[in-house]
C-alpha cells in the first residue's frame, strides 16, 4: 500500500516530458459555452414557428444564454456537460384574409433549466407575451400548442450536437478513424493489398446498401392545389417550421428543412407530377436518391399522392441503420401530417 499523501504509481499516469495526452489518458476538458450560445442563437434566431391562414409566429432573437458547458473527453469517450438557460424574443401577428397583418405583439420564451442530466426529456419553457388582448391571448396560445415544440426540436439539436462533441466533434472523428485505419494498414502489409481491397469492398457493400420507401397518402384538396404547396417555399417554411428555398425550374436547386436536405428538380409537370433529387447532410458520401410523386385526383377535391423515394442508405454517416424508417416517418409526420393539420386537408 503506497503512503498516505504519494499514491500509487500503478495507478497513476505522470504526465510525459513532451506534453503528450497518450490516448486521451487524462480528462480533456474544452469549455463549450460560447459554442452553445453561437449554436443555439443560429438555430432559434428568425425562424417561423407557425404560418396559417390569421396567425403568423416568428422567434426574433436569442437574448440569453447562461450557465455553463463543457465537454469531457477520456480514452475516446465524449462526456458532455451542461447546465444553461435560454431567452428568446418571438412575434405574433393576426392576419385578414389577404394574408395583411391586423395587429402583431412581442412576446418571450424562457427555457430556465437545460441539462445533460435531462437529455432525453423536454425542458420547462414558459412562454410570455406583452398584450393581454385577444390577439395577445391567441398568439400564446398558438405558441404553446405548435411554436413550443418547434423550439424544443431546435434545442434538441443542440443536445444531440453536445452528445457528439460540440466543437471537439472533428477531432474525436479523427482520432477514431486513425483507430479503425492503424489494423487495416497492418493487415494489408501481411497479407497484401488485392485481399485487402477485396474485404474493403465486401465491407462497404453491407454499410452502403440503399432502399426504397413507398407511400401512399390521401388528402381533401384538388391536385393542382397540393402540387402547389410542395413547390412554394413559403408554404414549405409554413407547415414545416423551418427554411426552404425551393426553384420552380427543371435542373433548379432546392434546400429544406434548413438545409438538412439539398438537391434538385428531374421533372415537373403541374398538378400531376414531381421528381427530385434529394440528399440528406447526415448521409454517407456519394449518395443521393430520387423522390417521386404522382398526384391522381380520384373525384374533385379528393387526391391520392403516390410517393416513391429510392437510392436511401441503409446507414448514415454515424452508422446509424434506420435510415429508411426514419425518413419514411419524416415524410409522414413532418410533412403529409403537417400539411393536413395546417392547411386542413385531412380526409
Amino acid at each position: 500500500m503506497a503512503k498516505y499523501g504519494e499514491g500509487d504509481k500503478r495507478w497513476i499516469v505522470e504526465e510525459r516530458p513532451d506534453g503528450t495526452n497518450v490516448h486521451n489518458w487524462h480528462w480533456s476538458e474544452t469549455d463549450c459555452l460560447e459554442y452553445s450560445r453561437s449554436l443555439l442563437t443560429s438555430l432559434l434566431s428568425n425562424i417561423p414557428l407557425l404560418s396559417s391562414p390569421s396567425l403568423s409566429l416568428t422567434s426574433t432573437s436569442v437574448d440569453r444564454v447562461d450557465g455553463e458547458a463543457y465537454v469531457n473527453i477520456r480514452k475516446g469517450k465524449i462526456i458532455p456537460g451542461y447546465e444553461i438557460s435560454l431567452s428568446l424574443s418571438w412575434k405574433g401577428s393576426a392576419l385578414d384574409s389577404d394574408g395583411n397583418v391586423i395587429l402583431s405583439v412581442d412576446g418571450k420564451v424562457d427555457i430556465p433549466y437545460i441539462s445533460d442530466e435531462n437529455a432525453g426529456e423536454d425542458p420547462d419553457v414558459r412562454i410570455t407575451v406583452n398584450d393581454e388582448g385577444e390577439v395577445g391571448r391567441r398568439c400564446r396560445e398558438a405558441m404553446s400548442r405548435e411554436g413550443k415544440r418547434v423550439i424544443l426540436d431546435k434545442v434538441m439539436v443542440y443536445v444531440e450536437s453536445m452528445a457528439k462533441g460540440g466543437p471537439v466533434k472533428d477531432e474525436v472523428e479523427v482520432n477514431r478513424t486513425k483507430k479503425k485505419e492503424a489494423p487495416v494498414a497492418a493487415a494489408a502489409a501481411s497479407v497484401g493489398d488485392g485481399r485487402t481491397a477485396k474485404k474493403d469492398e465486401e465491407k462497404g457493400r453491407v454499410k452502403h446498401g440503399r432502399k426504397t420507401i413507398k407511400l401512399s397518402e390521401k388528402f381533401s384538396c384538388r391536385a393542382k392545389d397540393l402540387w402547389e404547396i410542395m413547390m412554394d417555399e413559403n408554404r414549405w417554411k409554413g407547415f414545416t417550421q423551418s427554411n426552404a428555398r425551393i426553384s420552380r425550374e427543371v435542373g433548379g436547386e432546392i434546400s429544406m428543412f434548413d438545409g438538412s436536405v439539398i438537391g434538385s428538380n428531374v421533372e415537373l409537370q403541374e398538378g400531376k407530377l414531381i421528381v427530385q433529387k434529394w440528399r440528406f447532410g447526415s448521409w454517407p458520401d456519394g449518395f443521393v436518391s430520387t423522390v417521386k410523386l404522382v398526384f391522381e385526383e380520384l373525384e374533385p377535391g379528393v387526391t391520392m399522392v403516390r410517393l416513391t423515394h429510392t437510392d436511401i442508405p441503409e446507414e448514415d454517416r454515424y452508422g446509424n441503420a434506420t435510415v429508411a424508417e426514419n425518413t419514411e416517418r419524416g415524410w409522414r409526420d413532418l410533412i403529409f401530417n403537417k400539411i393536413r393539420a395546417v392547411f386542413g386537408f385531412g380526409i
